[in-house]
């Protein structure tokens, strides 16, 4: 299996998990500690989804070499394929969004739920709050998101079977 092959599975893996915890297992459980593991689901959904995207350009040798770091997949995918494919530039601030959120939680001091909300405090006490109806915005467009990357990638998959 290809490296493309690998990461879109992985994508999708990660936003059927998403996906089951946040329409399955948090309304049974109602723990909104939760909701951050389901956006970082989501984060993993659409940086596996770049990824699976590059890593096929970059077979065809299209795109130049890349780090495997999120800053580095992201601006390629921004500069090279988003205009190329022609991808909606919202799905650029929503990818934005969820790694501000996902590195917002991983610096933050202090984090707690409050009335079907979680609620991460920065350093300066600034909130940010993440609720269920968000992630299932976030949800939904990594879903559509991943669609467009497979749409992308399969064109010529036959190839490397």
């Amino acid at each position: 299996m290809e490296k493309f092959q690998e990461s879109r599975a992985k994508a999708q893996k990660s936003v059927k998990i998403a996906d089951h915890m946040l329409f399955v297992t948090y309304p049974l459980i109602k723990d909104d500690k939760l909701l951050m593991a389901i956006l970082e689901n989501i984060f993993l959904a659409f940086t596996n989804g770049m990824g699976s995207v590059l890593y096929y350009e970059r077979l065809f040798k299209r795109v130049p070499p890349f780090h495997e770091t999120f800053d580095s997949k992201y601006n390629l995918f921004v500069e090279k394929i988003m205009p190329k494919y022609g991808l909606h530039s919202r799905f650029t601030t929503i990818i934005k969004r969820v790694k501000e959120m996902v590195v917002a939680h991983k610096a933050s001091p202090m984090e707690f739920s409050r009335g079907g909300k979680f609620v991460i405090c920065s350093e300066d006490y600034r909130l940010k709050t993440l609720t269920p109806e968000q992630l299932k915005i976030y949800v939904t467009d990594a879903k559509e998101f991943l669609k467009l990357t497979s749409r992308i990638v399969e064109k010529n998959e036959y190839i490397f079977k």
